[in-house]
């Protein structure tokens, strides 16, 4: 088994205090798209970091970013089938640190909807649906997360985004709200 330098003495990459400084808000992100609901995706965060944490020393610095993924899309999996209990999911994030935009009505408007409409999605589909379009990662990086085959991840991406324009909450949004140039 191969032994992997320490972070903490190697100059090119950051301690763990330090990358977990600057990746509390991108994680706590992911997280609260993967719950829907703001303390969960901080516990959810939380645990992670410190499971990470414990293994530190041994994580390959190029591969920090998807090991601490990984674990935090594992650790989500686990609460859920841990719990097995419907939860009631907020209907609206909680406001950004950044300034309010000109149109933020709208904004609060359509994360309400879409949060709204990933609370009813399966575990997997709407872990699919964030790591694609909100970590932005390809589909064949999500198989390799999951553990599942590419067609298992565009399925679920398929049936999600399905389940998505069919749900009250968007379907409403979209007809108020319509997009120039989006086809019907």
């Amino acid at each position: 088994m191969p032994q992997y330098e320490t972070f903490a003495g190697s100059p090119e990459t950051p301690d763990f205090a330090t990358y977990a400084g600057a990746a509390w808000s991108r994680l706590l992100r992911t997280a609260l798209l993967l719950t829907g609901d703001f303390h969960e995706a901080e516990d959810l965060v939380q645990a992670t970091l410190a499971k990470v944490y414990a293994r530190w020393g041994r994580i390959p610095p190029d591969e920090v970013d998807f090991y601490v993924r990984r674990s935090l899309v594992n650790n989500n999996l686990s609460r859920i089938r841990r719990r097995r209990v419907t939860h009631l999911l907020m209907p609206f994030l909680p406001e950004r640190m950044h300034q309010p935009d000109n149109d933020h009505a709208e904004s609060v408007e359509r994360r309400a909807a879409i949060t709204e409409g990933l609370a009813t999605l399966s575990a997997r589909q709407r872990t699919v649906l964030v790591l694609r379009y909100w970590e932005d990662l390809a589909e064949t990086d999500i198989a390799e997360l999951l553990h599942c085959s590419l067609g298992t991840v565009k399925t679920h991406a398929r049936r999600g985004l399905a389940a998505l324009r069919s749900h009250p909450a968007f379907a409403a949004f979209d007809r108020s709200h319509p997009v120039s140039g989006a086809r019907r």
